[in-house]
């Protein structure tokens, strides 16, 4: 199996040789198929009962074949090679499909850790397989200390250890705490992955603005700067 993402977001084009079976996630996604066609077949996907009024069609594609994988705007695919004791929980968002062979264990989430999520279940999968992984920018693995705790802004965290102690948190200052948005304080070990695509709003509006760095400054620093510049 080869998969080859190109330098430039947007696609992802992925050779199967006669022995692979890819299991596909978001068969939309696939927007051109090179193959025999009895090679791809869909079916219906239900995650162990949990979300019995909701199903998902999944894709099996067999080789030989190749197809190609499109990607929304912003979004960059990386591949993830899961051994046989891996741990770690994964969103199922940031999956678009993973190997024959793995296996799939729903893990229900505690109830602080889904209230900032916003999902009550996360996945572990079982290697040897290869995943891959969406997100907004690339994917980024900082290996966790039991003793020094990783800060990551919650809508950044892809993955992370079963066996993590996680906690809602900030960090800093009074006015560094009060001026982010929520954080995940994770310690113990293994690895933390996380997308390094900015959110930050305020970052992009300067960006595509002239001027609005040093306009930001003289309002910040001025008498009544926010009133007068505009």
């Amino acid at each position: 199996m080869n998969i080859t993402v190109p330098a430039q977001y947007g696609h992802v084009h992925v050779t199967l040789d006669t022995a692979d079976k890819l299991h596909v996630l978001h068969p939309k996604a696939i927007i051109a198929y090179q193959g025999l066609p009895h090679l791809r077949e869909d079916r219906f996907m239900d995650l162990a009962g949990l979300y019995r009024k909701k199903k998902w069609i999944r894709s099996l594609l067999n080789g030989p074949s190749e197809f190609v994988l499109g990607l929304p705007p912003g979004c960059s695919l990386e591949t993830v090679e899961i051994d046989e004791g891996s741990d770690l929980l994964f969103d199922l968002r940031h999956i678009i499909f993973f190997s024959e062979g793995m296996q799939m264990k729903t893990k229900i989430q505690k109830m602080k850790n889904a209230w900032i999520t916003r999902e009550f279940v996360r996945m572990r999968f079982s290697g040897p397989g290869t995943l891959g992984v969406i997100t907004s920018g690339d994917v980024k693995a900082i290996q966790l200390h039991k003793d020094r705790p990783l800060y990551v802004e919650a809508g950044a965290l892809v993955a992370y250890p079963e066996q993590a102690s996680i906690k809602l948190s900030v960090y800093g200052n009074q006015l560094a705490s009060q001026h982010m948005q929520v954080q995940w304080e994770i310690t113990g070990s293994g690895p933390v992955l996380m997308q390094t695509g900015s959110h930050d709003a305020d970052l992009v509006q300067q960006l595509q603005s002239g001027g609005g760095i040093v306009k930001r400054v003289l309002r910040e620093l001025l008498p009544f700067g926010g009133v007068y510049i505009k």
